[in-house]
Order: structure tokens, then C-alpha cells, then sequence
């Protein structure tokens, strides 16, 4: 029997800034109908922009989630990934037989059976799509953050504590989309945020 499955992988755990994205996608049973495909990591910028929407138009199913950095402050990073992978999952549900995480562990209360595949992103097809897409969502809502504020550069290192932007840190401070239970934001003047109200209203 050819299942439906369900690729579920992020993009963000890394970056002292931003969300963490995931990204859930399901085709059709049988041959992928995306050629292409890889380790969103392996792909150029402009590579996974093009199999973008090739994703979206082609798949059964496809569901991005956000998780904030108050959320993943409140949660920590693991949990907040964890709890990300879930919601991505129940987007898609409906049509997927079973479910491929990237990585060596699985979500909490499934909706559905699942496995968990180290280094699936490299392995399995539908992981490779959900790569793509959180990594493209999240290259998009970083550079929606550099219009915002233009003098930490997240347009270039997308979050990830670069020499540049830990320099910024340094320089400005921490702004309301940095993760304040990150070290190197705490080091650089981001008090640990009680809940979203202090995240929205923290100063920059």
C-alpha cells in the first residue's frame, strides 16, 4: 500500500532572532511531482524560491507554522520546535497516512502514526519540500525585520549570530524579535521576557 506522507522539518533554531518556522507538506501517493528537490541547506536562494510554489501548487496538503520568539522564550527552543512540528502536522493531518519528522524525536499527542528520521531532510522527498518552504518562509520574514530595523542586518544573516550581528547587539542592543533566553542576547542587555506583552514592548 502507498501511503500519503506527511514531511515535517524547521528552519530557525539556530539565530539569536526571528521565528523558528515549520513546515509540513504532503503529496500525492507515488512519484514526488516536484523534480528538483534536496536539503534546503544544499540549494541556492534562488533555487528554493523557484520550488517554492512548484511545492504549494503541487501538493496535497501543505502547512507553515510561526513560532514567535516570546513563545519560544516562554517554551525554550526545543519545546517551541517541538510544539511548532505538532501544529504543522494538524494542518495536514487530513490527508497523510503517516508522518516523517527530521530529526531523533517525536511531538507529543499526534494526530497521527509517525516516525522520526535523523537527517531525513537529506533522505526523504516530502522532508526535502518542508525544508524549503520554512526556509524561504523564514528568509522572507527576516527581511520583512530588516525594513523594521535596518541596523542589525537581518536581511543578510537572517538572525544567526554572525560577527556583524552580534556587533549590532552590541551597538544597539537587543529589538522586540530578539530571543532574550538566548546567552548571547541576555549578554548584550536582553532581560529574560515574562510572557508576550513584555516581548511586544521591550525597548530596542
Amino acid at each position: 500500500m502507498i501511503q500519503r506522507i506527511a514531511g515535517i522539518d524547521e528552519a530557525g533554531r539556530g539565530p539569536l532572532a526571528g521565528p523558528v518556522v515549520v513546515a509540513a507538506v504532503v503529496f500525492p501517493p507515488g512519484r514526488t511531482p516536484v523534480n528538483g528537490l534536496d536539503d534546503s541547506k544544499a540549494l541556492t536562494a534562488r533555487k528554493r524560491e523557484a520550488l517554492y510554489p512548484r511545492i504549494i501548487e503541487r501538493a496535497l496538503a501543505w502547512k507553515i507554522v510561526f513560532i514567535a520568539p516570546a513563545e519560544i522564550d516562554r517554551r525554550n527552543i526545543y519545546h517551541a520546535t517541538l510544539h511548532g512540528m505538532r501544529e504543522a502536522l494538524l494542518g495536514v493531518a487530513h490527508v497523510a497516512d503517516v508522518a516523517r519528522i527530521d530529526g531523533n524525536r517525536l511531538p507529543p499527542d499526534l494526530p497521527c502514526p509517525a516516525e522520526a528520521w535523523i537527517g531525513g531532510d537529506a533522505r526523504d522527498r516530502t522532508i526535502m519540500a518542508a525544508s524549503i518552504l520554512a526556509k524561504v518562509a523564514r528568509d522572507q520574514a527576516m527581511r520583512e525585520l530588516h525594513l523594521l530595523y535596518p541596523h542589525y542586518g537581518f536581511d543578510q544573516h537572517k538572525g544567526y549570530p554572525s560577527p556583524s550581528h552580534l556587533q549590532a547587539l552590541r551597538e544597539h542592543g537587543p529589538c522586540p524579535h530578539h530571543r532574550r533566553s538566548f546567552a548571547p542576547v541576555r549578554d548584550c542587555g536582553g532581560t529574560p521576557m515574562q510572557g508576550d506583552l513584555l516581548a511586544q514592548t521591550a525597548p530596542c
